[in-house]
């Protein structure tokens, strides 16, 4: 699935990939640029993790003659939208409020915890604006509307966007980011507002700098989202969904032990406590997985680990008495997820050293305790000789508290999987590949009988066969199923009432996954049902050879994801194509379909390097606007290859394959093919027949048969 999480955009602009505190691309930030804007990047010096760094990064923009910024009203009808007239003329109502006094809102997709995937009641850049993509960043003025988003979601931004709004084609060459338009279009002195709950520190902080160079202020409206105020009624209920124990048979580690390893960090970095608030890091060293977020098993909540304890910050309406126990055990309290602010004054007050990943920690959190380490601090001789004196003579320090900003300690953690999360990725993966196969087979009958059926009916019917696989939750994503030109729109999702009839002389592009309790799947595949033409032939085979390339590389340890991106790319390249979505991303165990820090990008700032027990996608791709769309996506784990040297001293790496399912021989050119690829897909459709088979009968068997038979060189 070509996405990013949208916890790395807050909102979505060239400054925001940086830390104000560090001077290196933050990896949260990495992965998302990775998979999304055209920029390179030069730096200055590693990686501080002093507070506050004024060291900044140069940006090279690249200068594409093929790109250029043109208004979206150019590719759109120009009718306006009378909702979205008057939703646009209720939030410019409220600008002027007592209280409030404000120029523009920012209004960005994530909620509070940075999440890609977010509940329907915190999707307030959909509502405000219309454009149901995941990523991307509305800002309003008193006169003017504009959205940015990424090149996934060009082509649905131009048709989901009324011409009350300007489209901004981020990292597009030309195109202004948020704070350098607002410093054009505004006058010198401005304020612009934001609710501090929906951008990382980092975010706010980049953007409060920005914004200075034309006098603006930035106002935290810490009381008072606007889009709720004119939501309303209409607004959904937050969830309520109850969570559950994750167990030690997926899981590998139990609580107790993660919570060690974390508290360790703790001392070596000096800190008393950690403020945890990316979901599926919370979910993940708790043991717990939730229903809140559609495709991600996760709950909303804050989690503060200390060196003598924890606390959860959740709706204990969702706790069942199992939940409780578990939590018990492990040492956890329970708190009101709104009194997270309240916490964090009493562990300033108590001189308590945070670790703040503020990449990811909102910037309420981070000013609030920012603002009562000043507050206190003036007292702190005083404490000392009490209460505080105890708390922080107990932890080894003393002196004004600080935060500690540094990158969470959690998300490397989470991203190397131990023994039993990397079985059950493979065991769900196998049923995965069983109700694909048995989906693969009733499409094409249905299609070769002359059936009608539309992208969603298809999308409908596949999760039919997946909820019939043992231990089968939901779906990762929202199904990517595109017929025709739909599959040039990467992220398309069919609606109801307007989607493609699947067109047996066309293209079909389909990236689905799903969430079993012991794994996430995460597969595109593309196929024809008639004749396709030589040209959709030859791209999906250069396509087919970067994936190979990628999949048989070996690199040696330590090597970041971006340099093995050429492997996959480096075929099309020889044609002059290219595609502009990163090659790969992190996916969970049992968690969020995206996950860092790793990732396969052509953007050089990544420097995470793959380690074993990585999971990363495999999905090189081709796009001709307006025609057809190209993706060809297994998930692979990192492995340790043995090699016959280990030059240096070092060990090298190679990949494992998660993902059996057929590739379409039909739509491989042979001729581009050579010997050593076509001994790749043979051996790759051996493997998926001995792997599936046993789980299939009837039709889907025969079916899985006929698919990975051996092709032979013409």
């Amino acid at each position: 699935m070509r996405s990013t999480a949208s916890s790395l955009m807050s909102p979505l602009t060239l400054s925001t990939a940086f830390s104000p505190r560090s001077s290196q691309l933050h990896p949260r930030c990495l992965h998302f640029l990775s998979h999304s804007l055209p920029i390179f990047y030069k730096f200055k010096s590693p990686h501080s993790f002093c507070p506050k760094s004024q060291n900044r990064p140069i940006f090279l923009v690249r200068n594409c003659a093929s790109i250029t910024a043109k208004p979206s009203s150019q590719f759109r009808k120009k009718s306006a939208d009378s909702e979205q007239d008057e939703k646009l003329r209720s939030l410019r109502e409220l600008f002027s409020k007592p209280g409030i006094g404000i120029d523009a809102y920012i209004i960005p997709s994530q909620d509070a915890h940075q999440s890609e995937f977010i509940a329907e009641c915190y999707m307030r850049r959909a509502y405000i604006s219309g454009f149901t993509g995941s990523a991307g960043t509305a800002v309003v003025t008193k006169d003017k509307a504009a959205l940015w988003t990424d090149g996934r979601y060009f082509l649905q931004a131009e048709k989901q966007l009324s011409s009350n709004w300007i489209l901004m084609r981020a990292g597009n060459y030309g195109v202004p980011t948020t704070s350098e338009w607002l410093n054009d279009v505004l006058a010198p002195g401005c304020r612009i507002g934001i609710d501090p709950f929906l951008f990382s520190s980092d975010a706010a902080e980049e953007l409060k700098e920005a914004i200075a160079k034309k006098n603006h202020e930035l106002v935290y409206l810490y009381d008072l989202n606007l889009v709720d105020e004119i939501w309303k009624e209409s607004r959904p209920e937050p969830p309520r969904k109850p969570i559950r124990v994750h167990e030690l048979t997926y899981a590998g580690l139990d609580v107790s032990s993660k919570l060690s390893s974390l508290r360790s960090e703790l001392i070596d970095a000096g800190c008393s406590a950690i403020v945890v608030s990316m979901l599926d890091e919370v979910s993940w060293l708790l043991n717990l997985r939730g229903n809140d977020v559609p495709n991600s098993p996760v709950m909303y909540a804050y989690l503060i680990v200390e060196i003598d304890g924890a606390k959860l910050f959740i709706d204990d309406s969702k706790v069942s008495p199992e939940v409780m126990d578990h939590l018990k055990n492990a040492g956890i309290e329970l708190r009101p997820y709104e009194s997270i602010l309240a916490e964090i004054k009493n562990l300033a007050a108590k001189g308590a050293h945070l670790w703040l990943d503020t990449s990811s920690v909102n910037a309420a959190i981070v000013n609030t305790y920012e603002a009562a380490c000043d507050q206190y601090s003036g007292s702190l001789d005083n404490k000392r000789k009490n209460k505080s004196e105890a708390y922080g003579v107990a932890n080894g320090q003393s002196g004004v508290p600080t935060g500690v900003y540094k990158i969470s300690p959690i998300l490397l953690a989470k991203a190397v999987k131990n023994q039993a999360e990397l079985e059950g990725m493979r065991n769900s993966h196998l049923r995965d590949a069983a109700a694909l196969a048995q989906f693969w087979s009733w499409l094409e009958e249905e299609i070769l009988k002359g059936v009608l059926l539309t992208e969603v009916d298809v999308a409908d019917k596949l999760l039919q066969f997946r909820s019939m696989q043992a231990g089968f939750l939901d779906t990762s994503f929202d199904t990517i199923s595109a017929s025709g030109a739909n599959g040039a729109i990467i992220h398309y999702k069919p609606n109801p009432d307007s989607c493609s009839i699947v067109d047996v002389k066309k293209m079909f592009l389909l990236d689905s996954g799903a969430q079993y309790i012991d794994g996430t799947t995460d597969i595109t595949r593309t196929v024809h049902f008639g004749e396709p033409t030589p040209r959709q032939k030859e791209c999906f085979t250069r396509v087919l050879q970067g994936h190979i390339a990628l999949d048989q590389a070996v690199f040696p340890e330590n090597t970041p994801g971006f340099v093995l991106d050429a492997f996959a790319r480096s075929f099309l390249w020889k044609i002059g194509l290219d595609y502009r979505h990163g090659t790969g991303h992190g996916v969970g165990a049992a968690l969020n379909v995206h996950e860092g820090p790793q990732s396969i990008s052509f953007r050089f700032g990544n420097m995470t390097p793959l380690q074993k027990g990585m999971i990363v996608s495999n999905e090189p791709g081709y796009y001709e606007d307006h025609a057809f769309g190209i993706r060809i996506e297994n998930l692979l784990c990192v492995k340790e290859m043995d090699t016959p040297n280990r030059f240096g001293g070092i060990g090298y790496l190679g990949f494992e394959k998660l993902t059996f399912v057929p590739i379409q021989n039909e739509l491989v050119e042979l001729s581009l093919l050579s010997t050593a690829e076509i001994d790749w897909l043979n051996d790759y459709h051996s493997e998926v027949w001995e792997k599936v088979s046993p789980l299939l009968d009837g039709s889907a068997r025969q079916w899985l048969w006929d698919n990975t038979r051996p092709l032979a060189k013409q």
